[in-house]
């Protein structure tokens, strides 16, 4: 194995490793490098915006700098992000804020402002593409990025590139992100998550197996709950147990995806960074400030909720054929429904249709906290509500469409609304 060689992510010294059990950068003596054999070699990186919703609300509100801060919704809402202060009190994204709160009572609590936030994502990633147009994004504070045959370009190998970057972010954004940088994607991306906040990780070829071999199988993609259980079952629990497995043996545990998972499980990956990664669905949900039943009351929400569906496919030039109505009971458990087949539409009011088929036969007395509505299996816009004998009102309910969409570009929101709208909170 050749020399580790050590960077300084604060002056981008790089040379070789020093010996030492806690060595400092040769040039400024900072204590911030990183070094690994395969350092100058690699080139696939994730990117990680740290805490991001509350990094930007600390970055704004300097009073919040030392305060534990959660961002998400009211009482009955869930964790959207939490500051590093909070995550020392067990708070973490996706938690019930009841329970969050009881957690760490002190804690700042702020709505989320994500056009603010989404705002801040593009800067990121506008800076993200001027090191390479392999930027496949993965949410608005994350990414890959393939900066192969990058080093003519910057003068300098990826690594060193991604520590210029990381500080240009600090400096300019007032955010700080963490990298991850490995031979593939998937090891890439657990690699970012290993050094938080403000981290720089390697994990090389050489070391990916022993690096796996005992984590749990919920390390790989794809893997969830149901699926750790069954491959615990069948004695895969860790992933060096997939990684020895007889193939065949893995393909009548897991089907097709034995094969994609013995390969991950190597630490082989053989996904390329996809600059445009097509969008599956788009969709909307909301918690309620008290559990609901009553269908009567729900179907006026569901009803907001697709036409936020609806503009946001026109704005984004989809279609779809299929809708999908979420609901979480009092209990957290979730409700997934799917009607598919549909002709291809646009329409909020075609949405609301099938949603509104979906949610009475889920209307049995039980008490949701939450509803939701997606579009799958999007499609052309240009196929969408073109009517035929069969459904000979589409064009007509697409020119209504068209008109209050118009008067409410022009008037605002509220300048048109439908009688359910008014059922509202009655």
């Amino acid at each position: 194995m050749p020399a580790a060689a050590a960077l300084c992510r604060d002056c981008l010294h790089l040379a070789p490793a020093a010996p030492g059990a806690r060595p400092r950068c040769r040039a400024c003596g900072s204590p911030r490098l990183v070094a690994h054999p395969e350092l100058t070699a690699l080139a696939i990186a994730h990117v990680d915006c740290d805490a991001f919703f509350a990094t930007i609300e600390k970055r704004d509100d300097p009073s919040l700098a030392d305060k534990p801060v959660i961002v998400g919704g009211g009482r009955r809402g869930v964790v959207s992000t939490c500051c590093y202060v909070a995550r020392t009190y067990g708070v973490r994204s996706a938690m019930p804020m009841f329970k969050a709160l009881d957690a760490c009572p002190d804690a700042v609590v702020i709505r989320p402002d994500i056009a603010r936030y989404a705002a801040v994502g593009r800067q990121v990633r506008a800076m993200m593409r001027d090191l390479t147009p392999l930027v496949e994004p993965l949410s608005i504070d994350e990414a890959f990025l393939d900066l192969s045959g990058t080093e003519r370009l910057h003068g300098a190998p990826p690594a060193v590139t991604l520590a210029r970057f990381a500080a240009r972010v600090e400096r300019e954004l007032g955010i700080t992100v963490s990298v991850g940088l490995a031979p593939n994607k998937f090891l890439a991306k657990i690699a970012s998550d290993l050094d938080k906040p403000r981290g720089f990780a390697v994990i090389g070829a050489a070391e990916a197996a022993a690096f796996l071999d005992g984590k749990p199988v919920g390390i790989l993609p794809g893997i969830g709950a149901v699926a750790q259980r069954r491959l615990a079952q069948a004695g895969f629990a860790t992933v060096g147990r997939i990684a020895r497995a007889d193939p065949a043996r893995l393909v009548a545990v897991a089907g097709r995806d034995g094969l994609r998972l013995k390969a991950l499980a190597e630490g082989r990956d053989a996904r390329r960074v996809e600059p445009e990664r097509e969008t599956k669905s788009v969709s909307a949900e909301t918690t309620f400030q008290r559990d609901i039943a009553v269908r009567g009351e729900l179907e006026p929400i569901l009803w907001r909720l697709c036409e936020k569906v609806a503009a946001r496919m026109a704005a984004d030039g989809h279609a779809t054929r299929s809708v999908v109505l979420k609901l979480k009971t009092a209990d957290f458990k979730l409700r997934t429904r799917t009607v598919s087949g549909l002709p291809p539409t646009q329409l909020a009011t075609r949405l609301y249709e099938a949603g509104r088929r979906l949610l009475a036969e889920e209307c049995d007395g039980t008490a949701f906290r939450l509803i939701g509505i997606g579009a799958g299996d999007l499609c052309d816009p240009a196929l969408a509500d073109r009517g035929d004998l069969a459904d000979p009102d589409a064009p007509r309910e697409k020119s209504r469409a068209d008109a209050i969409a118009a008067l409410r570009k022009r008037y605002g929101q509220g300048v048109v609304q439908r009688g359910i709208v008014l059922r509202e909170g009655k």
